[in-house]
């Protein structure tokens, strides 16, 4: 059985800094691509990033970039999500998602929902 469990997270003031991580078991591929989606206010799922295990191609929402760095373990299906300079607008619940199909695939034509397995989420508070 596939499983995602998230750790880290928490409150922190306009400008710090949080990181976030992601740990799938039972996973039976070679490969995966991981990432993660900001679940606000009436259920809206916002892309933040993503990272494909197979070769370390990120991808990265607008609103995020230079700010948020994803990465991944090696050979391990761990990600790691360093959120610098936040802003009171990351807010929300962080949801881990895997799939096996490439990342190139999955990011071409974004949703959530194309993602096989979502962990339950870590909450991020961002107060100004």
């Amino acid at each position: 059985q596939v499983r995602l469990l998230e750790s880290g997270g928490g409150s922190v003031q306009a400008g710090g800094s949080l990181n976030i991580s992601c740990e799938v078991s039972g996973w039976k591929h070679t490969s995966a691509c991981m990432g993660w989606f900001r679940r606000g206010p009436e259920d809206s799922r916002e892309e933040v990033a993503g990272i494909s295990t197979a070769d370390g191609t990120t991808y990265y929402a607008e609103s995020v970039e230079g700010r948020f760095t994803i990465s991944h373990a090696s050979a391990k299906f761990t990600i790691h999500l360093q959120m610098n300079n936040l802003k009171p607008g990351d807010t929300g619940m962080y949801v881990c998602m895997a799939d096996s199909s490439p990342c190139s695939e999955l990011y071409d034509d974004y949703d959530p929902r194309r993602f096989g397995y979502w962990g339950r989420g870590t909450r991020v508070t961002v107060s100004s």
